[in-house]
């Protein structure tokens, strides 16, 4: 099922869009609460300025052969850490999000991705846009 396999997977693929329009691939580390993906980044990453710019992403988890796909929005959040996605966050990576700075990526920041569409799987939830 592909609410479980968000629930364990480690790594998922998030595409943003660059200002110029080029795309901007990478694996990145999420847990999933609440039918949303909620990722751990940097507040100054690439990543967090193409979100500024333009919310819109997707997220594919790594395997090809049994594919997970989403499409939707990202909402950034420079200090809000919901209690449930800190656990999440600790149970997963032993990570604690609510650090103002992280060794490898300075300030952190949460995104919140909303899924509008999921490509392949109908079974998982999806957010109004």
């Amino acid at each position: 099922m592909s609410v479980e396999r968000l629930e364990q997977e480690r790594n998922i693929w998030m595409t943003t869009v660059r200002a110029d329009g080029r795309p901007h691939l990478a694996p990145v580390w999420f847990v999933y609460v609440d039918d949303r993906l909620w990722v751990g980044t940097g507040l100054d990453s690439v990543r967090v300025k193409n979100l500024l710019a333009n919310p819109g992403a997707s997220v594919s988890l790594e395997s090809g052969n049994e594919p997970v796909v989403g499409e939707g929005t990202v909402v950034v959040h420079e200090t809000e850490r919901p209690p449930a996605v800190v656990q999440a966050f600790l149970q997963k990576y032993e990570w604690d999000i609510t650090v103002e700075q992280d060794v490898d990526l300075g300030r952190v920041a949460l995104l919140e991705f909303r899924p509008h569409r999921w490509l392949f799987k109908s079974a998982l939830p999806t957010v109004a846009p």
